[in-house]
């Protein structure tokens, strides 16, 4: 989007808010026990994980890479390469020991191969195009076989090309439960893969070449409010597996209304010893990182990169500082150019999600959501941990019911005066 688009537009002005419906989408359900620890299937929201056949006692899945369309968030769609209709792929689920054997046809206009990122395995399975294999060209069907050994969780991607594909959205995440699990079991066990993208306003496709100023950051490829919530119970033992195949960004995913512990990364478990509560917890580029936390608080709570920028949609930085400008002078004279020009962010930009006003075709700038109070101002790698009292009855798409009493609202006059608190003294 240039200068130009930006003014006729109104700066960055907010466009409609996502239907209760894309909120609702893929949520979290009680899950079968798949492992013999009993360990609960895994949930990926906005996603789904890769159907096996049991096969002489070997499991057999078939991976097809592909261009596909996708919807980032209402309002914003693009053609990206995905694996089996979506992207990332399917969240490829297994128990510690399994024998796999992995077809992967690829369907895209270059070669590519299948890289299992964190995974040990033969040297000829690695994947990577010109060491350990030939590139899978295309229309070609090439097929990986090996035993998961090591338990955890890791990711998969292309190493051919890697800039383009990746970018372009080829990747997915592997869980492996342990055969003989340690320590107490857990309730919910979500998947989420972290990553950026560039899209021009208007753009059909991501642009593979960049390098910095990314203006959609995502969890499972979705952008809130298109992103599903997280619904969990209260009381309940809750593990949140991340992975981060951004281009360039570590993101630093911070956790509302609870004090969680770095349980697993992809290189393994981490030691009773070596745990400590945190809030926030850095992914960087190329990793994963597992975390587990017991709900003690109900209520909706927000799960998001603390990165600022990172929870904008699709926000432009090539601008002047706008806080604290006079608007008069600048509107009379851009007016009689753009007749519907208004100036933007001289008083902040919190309330621009919530103005909707024109934007341009194929784009989310400054997006949010609703919410229970009114709109939610952020976007991007942001999603909404719901905790309830009975969770599998709970209404994904709904709200928290406060009890009276306990939200914070303008104090009253009485309490002011009794406290001997001046709203209106010189600071």
């Amino acid at each position: 989007m240039n200068r130009r688009e930006l003014m006729q537009l109104g700066l960055l002005a907010g466009s409609a808010l996502a239907s209760r419906d894309a909120l609702a989408k893929a949520v979290a359900t009680p899950r079968p026990v798949v492992a013999p620890g009993g360990q609960r299937a895994v949930v990926t929201p906005n996603g789904g994980a890769l159907e096996w056949k049991q096969v002489g006692g070997v499991k057999v899945g078939h991976l097809i890479a592909h261009e596909l369309d996708h919807e980032f968030a209402p309002g914003l769609r693009a053609k990206v390469w995905g694996y089996n209709g979506s992207s990332p792929g399917p969240t490829l689920e297994l128990t510690q020991g399994d024998a796999v054997r992995l077809y992967v046809t690829n369907r895209l206009p270059e070669p590519t191969t299948v890289h299992w990122h964190g995974v040990i395995l033969p040297n000829g399975m690695d994947g990577v195009a010109g060491l350990t294999q030939r590139a899978i060209a295309p229309g070609e069907t090439f097929l990986y076989e090996f035993t998961f050994r090591q338990a955890g969780t890791f990711m998969y991607h292309p190493h051919y090309d890697e800039m383009t594909q990746m970018a372009l959205g080829m990747m997915g995440m592997i869980v492996v439960h342990p055969r003989a699990p340690r320590g107490p079991r857990v309730d919910r066990d979500f998947v989420l893969m972290s990553h950026e993208w560039k899209i021009e306003p208007g753009a059909a496709r991501p642009d593979p070449s960049a390098m910095n100023d990314f203006n959609l950051l995502t969890f499972n490829s979705k952008a809130f409010p298109a992103t599903a919530p997280l619904v969990m119970g209260l009381g309940e033992r809750v593990r949140i597996r991340v992975g981060n195949l951004s281009p360039m960004d570590h993101h630093p995913i911070h956790l509302h209304g609870v004090s969680a512990e770095l349980t697993w990364t992809d290189g393994g478990e981490v030691p009773l010893s070596a745990r400590h509560p945190e809030t926030t917890f850095l992914v960087p580029v190329g990793s994963v990182r597992v975390f587990e936390f017991v709900t003690t608080e109900p209520g909706d709570w927000a799960m998001h990169c603390h990165m600022t920028h990172h929870v904008m949609n699709q926000m432009g930085h090539g601008f002047p500082v706008m806080v604290g400008a006079d608007p008069e002078r600048i509107d009379r004279r851009v007016k009689a150019l753009v007749p519907q020009y208004m100036t933007m962010g001289h008083d902040g930009m919190g309330s621009m999600s919530e103005m909707e006003m024109p934007s341009p075709t194929n784009s989310i700038p400054m997006r949010g959501g609703r919410g229970p109070f009114g709109g939610i101002d952020m976007g991007g790698m942001f999603t909404v941990l719901k905790v309830r009292q009975r969770p599998d009855q709970a209404d994904p798409a709904g709200w928290h019911a406060h009890p009276a009493g306990t939200v914070a609202e303008r104090a009253p006059e009485a309490s002011l005066a009794a406290d001997g608190v001046d709203p209106l003294r010189e600071v």
